[in-house]
Parts: C-alpha cells; sequence; structure tokens
C-alpha cells in the first residue's frame, strides 16, 4: 500500500546529478537568456549545458508590437515578446484554451505529464504549406517554424471538469527557430499572460478525493524547461519536444462534431507525412483506463513522465535506466534489479529501482514520493504526488513476477 500521498518521477538520480540540476536551474540557457527578474535584478548564472538557439531577444523591439497579419510570424521566429498576446496565436489574447488563429490546431496525449493535476491544453501551429514527419518510435520532426503551446490551468477539484472550475496559470511555447528550438514561460495575471524568464511561485489550494490541498505551484524557468526537453549528440546539446510520439497521438479525439483517429486525421488534413496505411502504431491508453494492459499503461505513463531525461540522449543518461516505451520492461536497464548510482536509498534504505513483485520496496515508486529536492522524482514539474498513478504502478509492480531478476536482500 502507498504509504505518503504527498511525497515523487523519473527516477533515480545520484546526489552528484541532483547537484548538477540545482546549478542549471540557476543557470540562463545561454546567450537569448539574459534577462531580470521583476524588480530588476539579474537573475541569470552561468553553467547550463544547453545550446540556446540564436536569434534577436530585444522585447524593445517594433516586431513584437507589428499588427501585420493574422499571426506575429517574424515576432515568433526572432523576438521573446514580453505578451504572449503580442504573437496573437489566438482569436481571444485571454482564452489561450481554443480558438487559435490561422494554422492552429490542438491535440491531445494519451497519457498525461503530470503536473500537480493541471489541466494541459496543447496546440500547434505550423507555417503555411509545411507538414510534420512520422516518426515511427520517437519524437515527430516538425519543420522550422513550428510553434508548439501549452497552456496549464488548474482545477478547483480533481473531480471536475471545464473551464469554470480551472485557473488559468502558465503557457509555455516550444518555438522552432532557424538554430534550433526555443522555450518560453509565460505567466498568468490579471488576464494577461507576461514572460517570466526566472520562472515563478505561485501559492494554489485545490480538492482531492474530498482533501483540501495547498502547495506552491512552481512556473518553470527558461533553464529548467531546457533540462526536461534537451539531448545529448553529436552537434552539442539541443533542446526538442517531449510528448510528440506515435504511441501518445494514435487514438480517438472529437473534432467537428465527430470522432476520429487523431494521426489519421491529421494525414487527412495534410498535416504530417508517412503515417503507414497499414500496421498502425501502438497506443498507451491513460493510466487510469481500467480498459487497457496494465503493463502499456504503466509504460505509457513512465515514457511520458520519465524517458526524456532516463534516455541514452537525456539528461539522466549516467542513471543508466532507461524508460521509454519501447525499452524491454522486463531488463536490468528498464529497473529490474537495477541499483541507481549513487542514491542512498532514503529513509527505507532501499537498494532497487524496480523489486519484481514488490511495489513497496522500489525506489522507481518510492521516489515519486518523496518531497525532498535530493530524492524527489521529476526533480521540478510537481509539488503534488500523483497518488491515483502511484497507485496503478504499485499495481504493475506487483504483478511482475519475481524470476524476472535476483534482487538480493529484497530492498
Amino acid at each position: 500500500m502507498l504509504t505518503s500521498p504527498e511525497k515523487g518521477l523519473l527516477p533515480l538520480l545520484s546526489p552528484v546529478l541532483i547537484s548538477l540540476l540545482l546549478l542549471c536551474l540557476t543557470a540562463c540557457g545561454g546567450s537569448d537568456d539574459t534577462s531580470t527578474n521583476q524588480t530588476g535584478t539579474d537573475t541569470n548564472q552561468p553553467g547550463t549545458p544547453v545550446t540556446p538557439p540564436t536569434g534577436g531577444t530585444d522585447p524593445s523591439t517594433d516586431i513584437c508590437d507589428s499588427q501585420e497579419g493574422e499571426i506575429n510570424w517574424q515576432a515568433l521566429m526572432t523576438q521573446d515578446c514580453q505578451l504572449l498576446s503580442q504573437y496573437r496565436l489566438f482569436q481571444e489574447p485571454d482564452k489561450p484554451t481554443a480558438g487559435p488563429n490561422g494554422p492552429g490546431f490542438s491535440y491531445q496525449l494519451s497519457s498525461q505529464l503530470f503536473t500537480n493535476y493541471a489541466h494541459k491544453y496543447r496546440i500547434i501551429f505550423l507555417p503555411d504549406g509545411s507538414r510534420i514527419d512520422y516518426h515511427p518510435s520517437d519524437t515527430f520532426d516538425l519543420p522550422v517554424g513550428a510553434v508548439l503551446v501549452k497552456t496549464f490551468a488548474l482545477p478547483s477539484d480533481t473531480q471536475l471538469t471545464g473551464e469554470a472550475n480551472e485557473t488559468l496559470v502558465e503557457t509555455r511555447l516550444l518555438i522552432h527557430r532557424e538554430n534550433g528550438w526555443t522555450a518560453l514561460p509565460y505567466l498568468w495575471q490579471g488576464g494577461e499572460a507576461r514572460l517570466a524568464i526566472a520562472g515563478a511561485n505561485q501559492a494554489h489550494s485545490l480538492t482531492r478525493q474530498g482533501e483540501q490541498l495547498e502547495f506552491t505551484y512552481h512556473v518553470p524557468s527558461r533553464a529548467e524547461c531546457k533540462v526536461c526537453h534537451q539531448r545529448a549528440s553529436d552537434g552539442g546539446v539541443q533542446i526538442y519536444p517531449i510528448g510528440l510520439k506515435p504511441y501518445l497521438l494514435n487514438h480517438e479525439v472529437f473534432v467537428e462534431n465527430q470522432t476520429v483517429n487523431q494521426l489519421e486525421h491529421w494525414r487527412d488534413q495534410g498535416r504530417l507525412n508517412g503515417l503507414p496505411q497499414h500496421g498502425a502504431p501502438d497506443s498507451a491508453p491513460a493510466i487510469t483506463d481500467e480498459s487497457g494492459d496494465l503493463t502499456t499503461r504503466a509504460k505509457g505513463y513512465l515514457d511520458i513522465n520519465c524517458a526524456h531525461c532516463h534516455r541514452a540522449e537525456g539528461f539522466a543518461s549516467i542513471s543508466g535506466l532507461r524508460l521509454g516505451f519501447y525499452v524491454d520492461h522486463t531488463s536490468y536497464q528498464y529497473g529490474i534489479c537495477k541499483q541507481p548510482p549513487g542514491w542512498d536509498g532514503g529513509e527505507k534504505g532501499l537498494s532497487y529501482d524496480i523489486i519484481p513483485g514488490d511495489g513497496e520496496h522500489s525506489i522507481l515508486l518510492y521516489r515519486q514520493m518523496l518531497d525532498a529536492p535530493k530524492d524527489r522524482m521529476p526533480p521540478i514539474g510537481r509539488s503534488l504526488s500523483h497518488v491515483e498513478a502511484l497507485t496503478v504502478l504499485q499495481s504493475w509492480i506487483d504483478s511482475l513476477s519475481p524470476s524476472l531478476g535476483n534482487c538480493q536482500h529484497g530492498g
């Protein structure tokens, strides 16, 4: 049974890695991130490992204030505007959850990246005539000029849906400029979203299963966005989108008063190249979808919440833990009887990422319930634990046969 409702995902960084992470989180992200906070104090520190895209970043230029055209494409490609509304992405500037201008269209992931129960509204903008390139097992390729918009709204009660029960908190942009992707976080206050390069903390409350929870919601800084989105390659370290993968997009959605397969709809609308006509990709149902296969639900959740760091090119590569959807979940690299490098096991003194048949003593689950910065997983992105998902993950680990590995001493 779960014993701590508010305690961490993305297992298993050593204290050394956590220290490095904390250093990165204070970094400015490179030459295009020079910024000050609202009081005018310099918020930047050197040291981020990410090579940022170049481009104009002076928010005082006339480009951000231009009124030409439906969407301010020139500003999107060259400027970090102070107000989200200056990009003119939405028909109603104070409603970023619907009504995108021009070529914008919404999309949904089948398994969600957890952020304090926030409801996320995702929209893609593609330049005229461009398409997304399909990838059978990883993130799709998006053309230069593409813009990904993700708006976070916190519910008053986790069991209620609809905008009437939500509070806008932040909108994040990922913009594919000529020299790579750049991340811009915007904080909503007073009906307006303002650029928050240094991030922000806000007090919030919500009701979960009848319990009132008070917590601090953290809007990530630009550098923190890069930590999760970064990938190392021969050309250096760059940032990329996370969620646009076939198994997270291959499901039915409601569009224009009809239910359609999301990927097939994109293909039919001329938005997606390369989707196979036969042999449809796998689908990862929501972890709380009881109609889905338990292993597939667990692996989809771990993929979207963990695999962007826990992959060979990711920030947590040195941990040796690989949590991608297509990694063999019965293998050592997926955590079976694997000891994380350097972590002390917490108060329980645990030893292994996953002990087949014993979720309670598996670090993979345990660190999703911890709060201390050196222990919590993911290290950024949440203040509350996703107790509904943890219950399912424990059931999944408990269902694994102990014969999969030799975990000596039990935990």
